[in-house]
């Protein structure tokens, strides 16, 4: 991920990030180049929707957060069990999962992760598609989990498999 070194407004944000491109995200001044998704990034943001709605969430990708006036976050995946605010989120929802990819700064994820524990999100996941671990944020690190909120890690790399037709290790 890179950050592009201006210090910059929201409005400056807006005008030159902002004309149909979603590979930036706007924090704290900076414009932030979001990871190149992969197939497999891709992949795994469909599984974590469709999970997420199983499981009786409301769940959809890329939705900018617009919680804080420094900050525009697209997380890969967002979900809640109350209603949608839309256009867009001005409070925390039930669950924010970021899906990492090989260009991602762990820093800046953490940075993130502490950012949503501070707007109140209760529950913070980072999904690790080269570890195929799901981690939840404790409001001090990250910590390998056995589920995403209630649905366990296992089905998550169970839909992949049967995704990618391989057999289960």
């Amino acid at each position: 991920m890179v950050a592009v070194a201006e210090n910059l407004t929201l409005a400056e944000f807006q005008s030159k990030y902002e004309k149909g491109d979603s590979l930036y995200e706007y924090w704290r001044g900076r414009a932030m180049r979001k990871g190149m998704p992969t197939w497999l990034h891709g992949l795994l943001q469909g599984i974590v929707i469709t999970l997420l709605n199983e499981a009786g969430y409301v769940a959809g990708s890329e939705v900018e957060l617009r919680i804080v006036a420094d900050a525009r976050p697209k997380p890969d995946v967002i979900a809640t069990k109350g209603d949608v605010e839309d256009p867009y989120p001005t409070k925390a929802v039930d669950a924010v999962v970021e899906i990492l990819s090989p260009d991602d700064s762990m820093t800046f994820v953490i940075e993130k992760c502490r950012a949503y524990h501070e707007w109140g999100f209760s529950n913070i996941y980072v999904v690790d598609p080269a570890s195929r671990l799901v981690f939840c944020w404790t409001g001090n690190a990250l910590e390998i989990s056995d589920s995403l909120t209630t649905v366990p890690s296992a089905k998550i790399w169970e839909r992949l498999d049967l995704l990618l037709k391989r057999p289960r290790t």
